[in-house]
C-alpha cells in the first residue's frame, strides 16, 4: 500500500477554506486526540472537534478534552449488546453534532458497518506500525519480536477488515539496539501526532 501524501507537500499548501468537522473516537490516554486539538489551535489544520467519544470510564482522554474545551460523551462498550448496537449509538452522537469525518484516535474497538455506512469512506485511523506489516494489537511488539530493522506508523482510510483499507499516510521509525516496547512506542507516537495532523489536513483540502 503507497501513501497518498508526499513528504514535500506542506501544511501550508494542504490548509483549507473550510474547517472540517471532526468526531474523535479514543479509548486510553488521547496523545493524538490532543495532537490534533493543537494543530488546530496553532493554526496549522483548519477543522474542529466537534465531539469525542470515549468507551472505556477511565480514559483519561476525557480530561484532556475537558482542559480543551471540547465536549466528550461515553459509551461503555459493556453497556451494549452487540458491536453494531454500540456503532449505532456512535452514529448518532456524531450526527446530532454534524460532524463530516471520523477519527479513530486509539480506538481499541473493532467497528461494524453500521459505522462505516454512516461514513462512508470518511472514517480514518491510525496505527502503530507501516501497514500492511503486524497489524491488530501489539504491534509495537510484533515489530521487536520480528527483529525487523524499521517500523513506523500509518494512517488509513477504514474498511471492514482490521488495520487495512488504503494508506493516507506513513512514517518510519528507525528501531535502536536495546529498544523496548516502551520506548519505541515513545518515538513512534511522536511521529504519529506528525502525520495524523498531516492526513486530515489533506482530507479537508480535498472536500474544499
Amino acid at each position: 500500500m503507497n501513501a497518498i501524501i508526499s513528504p514535500d507537500v506542506s501544511l501550508e499548501q494542504l490548509k483549507s477554506a473550510t474547517p472540517v468537522r471532526l468526531g474523535v473516537m479514543a479509548s486510553g490516554s488521547g496523545s493524538n486526540f490532543e495532537a490534533i486539538a493543537h494543530g488546530i489551535i496553532n493554526g496549522e489544520l483548519n477543522a474542529k472537534i466537534e465531539v469525542l467519544i470515549y468507551n472505556n470510564p477511565n480514559a483519561t482522554v476525557r480530561e484532556k478534552a475537558e482542559k480543551l474545551g471540547i465536549k466528550a460523551v461515553l459509551l461503555n462498550h459493556r453497556d451494549f449488546q452487540s458491536r453494531e448496537e454500540l456503532d449505532q449509538a456512535i452514529v448518532e452522537v456524531f450526527k446530532n453534532h454534524g460532524v463530516e469525518w471520523v477519527v479513530m484516535a486509539g480506538w481499541m474497538r473493532i467497528i461494524t458497518n453500521v459505522l462505516l455506512n454512516a461514513f462512508p469512506r470518511k472514517v480514518i485511523n491510525i496505527h502503530p506500525s507501516l501497514l500492511p506489516s503486524f497489524k491488530g494489537i501489539n504491534a509495537v511488539e510484533q515489530a521487536l519480536e520480528a527483529k525487523v530493522k524499521i517500523t513506523g506508523c500509518t494512517v488509513h482510510l477504514v474498511d471492514l477488515a482490521v488495520d487495512s483499507g488504503p494508506v493516507l499516510i506513513q512514517s518510519a521509525v528507525p528501531i535502536q539496539e536495546g529498544d523496548t516496547p516502551e520506548t519505541l512506542h515513545k518515538r513512534i507516537q511522536i511521529q504519529e501526532h506528525l502525520i495524523m495532523v498531516r492526513a486530515i489536513a489533506l482530507l479537508a483540502h480535498l472536500e474544499n
